[in-house]
This record gives structure tokens, sequence and C-alpha cells, in this order.
């Protein structure tokens, strides 16, 4: 899609699902956290709930039925934000865009139970707008609450609404930013708003061409205007996501941040051609090039090496490096007309034998794409997952010698036997690197969201905390 300055070059990946168990949904909200499970919502009523992030089911309730909700949490309750008609329904673009509240998303707390819809915003049909497709931003530097809203059918429309009540704020008047897209969405980031929307034809299973386009702004009430200087009133637009990958129409923008530097969009695919051209739930890193939002690739797995942002040495096993003996030879002096010969990469089998049995310690070194620094990535289904991927294995290649977490927070290899210590969380940055964690650090409690492969020298790797600041925290993928 884009060349950005981290190293994933030509990467052999396996295939994984988008979404295991059931992800079926149209129209998604922004996907949302409550008590540690996670929640979207769509077309129709209802949504889906996971546990992980990873493994999706139906059971999240949303009364009022209508279209393309949103979703976002306030203080201690969450606001959601729904289109009850409108978007051509039954012939007609009549619209209203209602809210109501919740202080708990879980169907099973006693404390679950929605507040009565407020309207906020309507389309009587004639109008150039159609009120349908809201989405919610909270402005981080003003604390104001915004929603926009409308279909192809007309304009995209701002309002402006009382975090606290979720009424339209008194006196507010519409504003028109942008034309050509539906499924809007608004989010911020630094200094700049961004409205993203969904472009092309929809509901239309193998064949629609959804897509997400963007524009930005300086101010919430536009104008928005893309790479090239494209005001979204006028049809402008920056690609952020097409087809591809076997599914096409991706379509309803989400942004959800996990931690600093490490952020996901969501969205629905029209169609998942491996599912049988359904409408699924979509979630893939989202990437920061220049100061645009990007879709990034869906980390796999694969067979590659392990190179640090610090210095860009690779990961290995420690043993004695092993020489490819051929002779030395000056390029002067070789003689143009002697037959080229290739040589042979440096095989697993060469080697292996110089090896020590047991565990095996881990350092960096220089990259040489010699056995002893060469990974294979595998995910492990039954293990579990985290919101986009499922847990990795990482063993050298062509070996079952694991990548494993010590409980003095440091690194080792081992046979794999499927430990959650063995297990790795691999995502990727909006910068393009990757975090890799191990699932569980041996001896602490609970999963592990604090702790990362870290390089606290050239060539010592270890477990630290995590910093998007530093590129000690950081990692890149090379083909061999």
């Amino acid at each position: 899609m884009f060349g950005l300055s981290f190293i994933v070059c030509h990467l052999s990946f396996s295939s994984v699902a988008a979404q295991t168990g059931a992800p079926y949904i149209h129209d998604p909200s922004t996907i949302v956290e409550c008590e540690g499970k996670y929640y979207t919502f769509g077309t129709g009523g209802g949504g889906l709930i996971s546990d992980d992030g990873w493994s999706w089911h139906t059971g999240a309730e949303r009364p009022g039925g209508g279209a393309a909700p949103d979703a976002m949490k306030i203080g201690d309750r969450y606001l959601i934000i729904y289109g009850a008609t409108g978007g051509g329904f039954f012939g007609n673009h009549n619209g209203r865009i209602l809210t109501m509240w919740n202080k708990t998303l879980d169907p099973q707390s006693p404390q679950f139970k929605y507040t009565e819809a407020i309207e906020v915003a309507s389309s009587d049909g004639m109008e150039d707008c159609d009120a349908i497709d809201p989405s919610l931003l909270l402005d981080p530097t003003t604390g104001r609450l915004w929603a926009s809203y409308g279909t192809y059918f007309g304009n995209i429309r701002l309002i402006e609404l009382d975090p606290t009540t979720g009424e339209r704020v008194k006196g507010n008047v519409e504003k028109d930013i942008a034309i050509d897209c539906e499924a809007s969405a608004l989010i911020f980031r630094d200094g700049w708003y961004y409205l993203l929307g969904t472009h092309g034809t929809c509901c239309d299973g193998v064949n629609s061409t959804y897509n997400i386009v963007v524009g930005r702004s300086r101010s919430v009430e536009g104008p928005y205007v893309d790479n090239v200087g494209r005001d979204m009133f006028h049809g402008g637009g920056r690609m952020v996501i097409t087809a591809g990958d076997r599914v096409c129409g991706p379509g309803h923008f989400g942004r959800t941040i996990l931690d600093e530097g490490v952020e996901i969009m969501s969205c629905h695919y029209e169609a998942d051609f491996d599912m049988g051209g359904r409408s699924v739930l979509g979630v893939r890193p989202l990437l920061w090039k220049n100061g645009w939002p990007v879709a990034g690739e869906r980390f796999r797995g694969g067979t590659f090496g392990i190179l640090s942002e610090r210095r860009g040495y690779s990961l290995e096993i420690a043993v004695d490096f092993q020489r490819i003996e051929l002779p030395r030879r000056m390029g002067w002096r070789i003689d143009p007309n002697e037959p080229i010969v290739p040589v042979p990469n440096q095989k697993l089998e060469d080697v292996i034998q110089t090896w020590p049995t047991g565990n095996i310690a881990v350092r960096c070194a220089d990259y040489m794409f010699r056995p002893h620094q060469i990974w294979t990535i595998v995910p492990v289904d039954e293990a579990g997952g985290y919101l986009s991927n499922p847990y990795f294995k990482v063993v050298i290649e062509g070996t079952d010698r694991a990548l494993t977490a010590t409980a003095d927070m440091e690194l080792t290899t081992q046979t794999f036997d499927g430990s959650d210590a063995q297990l790795w969380r691999i995502e990727q940055l909006t910068d393009g690197t990757f975090r890799i964690m191990p699932k569980v650090i041996p001896g602490k409690e609970g999963l592990n969201t604090r702790y990362c492969l870290y390089s606290v020298a050239d060539s010592t790797p270890t477990l630290a905390e995590y910093d998007f600041n530093s590129d000690n925290s950081k990692w890149n993928f090379c083909k061999r």
C-alpha cells in the first residue's frame, strides 16, 4: 500500500482468519471495552461480544433497532447513538438520530438498563441530508461532544451534543462538512481533526465497492481537506483502506487506542470470500504515515529474521557462528568469463550438530540469514488471542526450539510445550514497527500487557516495560 521505513520484505505469511467465532455484523460501532470484554453494535439491533478481542459471538444488546450505531464511554457511562430509520429504507429518506445511555454493556449485569432514547437530529426525506450513520467524537482538547451523520443521499452533517445528557446543545445549528460518502467518523490526533467517510457502493455482497477515505482540518467544523488539497465537501478524500486479502467493501471506520502507539481500526467487510461472502467484523492495525491514518496489515506469522529497531541487529540463539567455507577471492582477481555458480544458503543440518542440547540463551548480532537467526512464527489457534490476532509461537525454523519468557524477566529457548510463557502477542505499532510481548511472565499474575521484548543494549535482548518513545521496544521482520 505504501513504503514505510520499517522492514517487512516479502513475508511468507500463513493463513489466519480475520476473526474467529461468529464475527457476523453490518455497520459496526467503534469497539469499546467494558469490564474486561469488548463490544460492538450493528444495524438491526444487537451486536458482538468478545472475551479476548479475537473470538467474537453474538449477545450484545441494544434496543431501538435501526441502523449503524456508534458507542463511546464517557466518564463511567456508555453513550450509544444510532439512526432510527433513513438510508433509503423502504424507499424513503426520513431519518432520526437518537442517543441513549447505559451504566454497563454487559446484559448479565444488574446495572444493565438503557435510558429512554432522545432524538438529536432528523431528516424529512426532502432535504439534502439523510439522518443515519451517526458517529461520536469527544474532543480531548475542549471536552465538547460532536456527532456526524449522513449518507450519499445528501451531505454529511456535524452537530454538537451535551456530553452530560447526550442531548443536542441548545441553539446548535447543523453544519454540512462533506459529500459523496456515508458512515462518517470523527477522530482527533496531534492537533488535527480527521473526518473519515465510507465511499462506494454497499449491500451488494462480493460486488460492493465500499472503501474508507479521509480528510483533515485544524477545526472540528472543517474544512476537511485531503492529501492533495481537495475539500471533502467537494468530493475529496485520501484512501485509508480498500478491498484486498479476499475481503471487499470495508466501511464504518472505528478507532480504538490500546496503548501509546498501539491502535487498531475496526470496520465491516461487506463480503469475506473465505466466509461465504458474509459481512464480517474487520480489525486491522492503524498506522500513521506523515500525519495520515492508514490501515496496516494483519500479522499472520511466517519465516523471517527478527531485527531490532534500535540497531538493526538480529535476534538469534547464542551459538557459535559457523562459517561458510569458500575460497576467499578478491573481486578484481576474478575472471569475468568464469561461470557463475550461486552459493547456497547455510542449512540447518549443516550446523545443528554444533549447537548445545537443552536451553539456549538469546542474543542479538549482525544479521547474516543463518539458521540460528531464522524464526518461524505460527499462530496457536487453541491459545486464544487479543484484539486483532491470535497468540503465536516463535521457534527456530526447522526445530521445536521456542522463544520463552523466564521468571527473571529474561529470554531463553526451549522445547515448545504450549505453555503461556512461550506464546507471544505481536502487534504492529502506529509507526509500522512491531511490539512483541509474552502472554504471561512466569511468577507474575495474570496476562502480561506491560513487558515486551526489549533491546536493552545492541546485543542484549531482555524483557522490559514497553515504551513507544524508545526504539528499544520495537522490532521489524525481514525475509531471510
